[in-house]
């Protein structure tokens, strides 16, 4: 089968999206599919012909020359509307491999749409979030889960979190094409039964609700002078974006309450300056997957304490992969991978008081965190690609059996 990932960003881009789109990309050119992927052109970018045994193209983008993200300037962002220029490439390169199967990743799906008829592919959209009814992706207002969108609502919501100008563009983006995204998508592949439903499926939509998965964990690296800065006692791991969303900042509060605690650890975007200035805290920033694995591999434990419905939380799978317990929020997909007192410790999402409590608990028994972590070992092993991938494969014929049945 052809098959074309359509992804804003990619590797060497570090996020849970860019390890899902290039381990699913091999995988499937293991069992014998031919792959490629069409991508944002990031800052810095080399031209990059292959990875993971998949053919890599990348895309020009005109929103970013006129909207730069500052708050990420790391990556670029695909608008919830159709780019000019990403159009332009992306015709180009879909006449150039002529795909059976586009798999969109996110917001970059909007410029594959005025595509979608001449190009004669099947679409399926995978939902790593709340994008397809959400502004902001995080389907969050007012420190609490969002009843659902509204025009009014939602500009406001959008201004606060991109800036009024963007946050207008953005929101009136995502609600305008709604309607027309889920006409022309043949199947829709949320990552948690939590995506599915706060998506909101209709009648009509196709949905098949299937989980990332875990591949081999990469081998330690041996001599990377990054791994000196970890501390040489045990450490508690936050292992991802430091966001208030994430509930960095309600974890430095919860931290602040442990007597004598073990250093706290932060591998990743640290988006609180304030953090940087708490005892204890040691903020290491973006390391490359391999080295974030290895700092997993030498905490004590993980902490995932998100605010927000988590969609699927890799990080804990990943965790649980290392063979680590972890403290999480009893929300959103997070509840798919962690068993509460036999993987890890699930607490109410900001509630502080049980966060410290699950903290303390993990810190002062070291034969609990041994059973946990063995435990969660086990439940990884269920997320594995022999087990994954054939329900994506299924997934596209389904995709293809409905793009037939639509155009006749």
């Amino acid at each position: 089968m052809r098959i074309m990932m359509l992804a804003q960003s990619f590797a060497p881009i570090v996020g849970g999206e860019e390890r899902v789109v290039e381990d699913l990309s091999r995988e499937l050119v293991r069992r014998g599919h031919d792959v490629s992927i069409a991508t944002l052109q990031q800052p810095g970018d080399r031209p990059v012909g292959e990875v993971a045994g998949a053919r890599v193209h990348t895309l020009r983008s005109t929103s970013y020359r006129f909207t730069r993200n500052h708050r990420d300037a790391e990556r670029r962002h695909a608008p919830p509307t159709p780019d000019p220029e990403t159009v332009f490439d992306l015709r180009r390169v879909l006449q150039r491999e002529r795909p059976q199967i586009v798999h969109a990743h996110n917001w970059i799906v909007h410029s594959y749409l005025p595509l979608a008829r001449e190009a004669h592919s099947a679409l399926a959209l995978s939902l790593h979030d709340y994008g397809l009814i959400c502004a902001t992706k995080r389907l969050r207002r007012k420190d609490g889960i969002c009843s659902g969108p509204a025009p009014v609502k939602c500009q406001l919501c959008a201004g606060e979190h991109y800036g009024l100008a963007k946050g207008l563009v953005t929101a009136f983006g995502t609600r305008a094409f709604e309607s027309r995204l889920r006409r022309r998508v043949d199947v829709f592949l949320p990552v948690s039964s939590t995506v599915e439903e706060l998506c909101r499926m209709r009648e009509g939509d196709v949905s098949r609700v299937i989980p990332n998965f875990i591949g081999e964990l990469p081998e330690p690296p041996s001599d990377d002078p990054r791994l000196a800065q970890l501390p040489e006692e045990p450490f508690i791991l936050l292992f991802g974006d430091a966001t208030v969303d994430k509930g960095a900042w309600h974890l430095a509060e919860a931290y602040r309450k442990l007597e004598d605690p073990p250093p706290l650890v932060l591998v990743g975007r640290c988006y609180i300056d304030e953090l940087a200035e708490r005892p204890g805290i040691h903020i290491m920033g973006t390391w490359p997957h391999r080295l974030a694995i290895e700092a997993l591999r030498r905490s004590m434990f993980a902490v995932a304490p998100s605010l927000w419905p988590e969609p699927f939380g890799l990080v804990a799978l990943e965790a649980a992969a290392a063979g680590k317990p972890i403290v999480a929020s009893d929300i959103g997909g997070l509840r798919d991978i962690v068993i509460d007192g036999e993987t890890g410790l699930l607490v109410p999402p900001d509630d502080r008081p049980a966060l410290v409590r699950a903290l303390r608990r993990l810190i002062s028994d070291e034969e609990l965190r041994a059973r946990l972590g063995a435990s969660a070992r086990e439940r990884a092993a269920r997320f594995n690609a022999e087990t994954i991938v054939p329900c994506f494969e299924q997934a596209y014929e389904t995709a293809l059996a409905n793009r037939r049945a639509r155009t006749g």
